[in-house]
């Protein structure tokens, strides 16, 4: 056999498929080592994927500790449990009824206060008739202010009521009547 044989028996595309395999694995380790990849134990790699498991789990966890034990930030724990009871958006709603005056300016805020929110469903009451249709003619730029004070949609209507006397209605149904007549009048 001549040096010209040996080197094309090597060339020639082998039809084992155990050989086949090996030759693929060991490209695939040479193409590794190109990239920096270092070779670790079995036991290395677990404890890797449970580091990056546990650092996925703890922004939902109520864990105090983060990967690594150290201590989470008082507020990101907070975030996640407001999120878990689904309080957030209730919380955000606080916020821009807290900064009325803020968010929607002066004008406005002299003569409209929020009332409930409930479902995306934000009430205001107006200080007078004249004003609750304004506010109601003005709903769409009233909702958009507040929208973009959240930066997402989270109010999707705005219902606005005018001053009124005692009611005794507690809720989206009722029973039609005259109400207590007995304890007044």
């Amino acid at each position: 056999m001549t040096m010209s044989d040996h080197n094309a028996d090597e060339d020639a595309p082998s039809t084992n498929p155990a050989a086949l395999a090996r030759e693929a694995m060991e490209r695939a380790r040479q193409s590794a080592r190109q990239r920096g990849a270092v070779r670790t134990s079995a036991q290395a790699a677990r404890r890797a994927r449970g580091a990056a498991r546990a650092a996925n789990d703890a922004t939902v966890s109520s864990q105090p500790f983060g990967a690594g034990r150290d201590p989470r930030a008082m507020s990101e724990t907070v975030q996640a449990f407001l999120a878990r009871m689904g309080w957030s958006e209730h919380i955000e709603m606080a916020s821009v009824t807290a900064r009325w005056r803020e968010v929607m300016g002066d004008q406005i805020a002299d003569h409209c206060e929020p009332v409930t929110f409930d479902d995306g469903v934000l009430v205001l009451r107006a200080s007078s008739s004249a004003w609750a249709t304004q506010i109601q003619l003005m709903s769409g730029q009233v909702r958009h202010r507040i929208n973009e004070e959240f930066g997402r949609e989270v109010v999707t209507e705005l219902r606005c009521i005018g001053p009124s006397d005692r009611t005794w209605v507690k809720g989206p149904r009722r029973v039609k009547g005259r109400g207590p007549r007995d304890t007044y009048g």
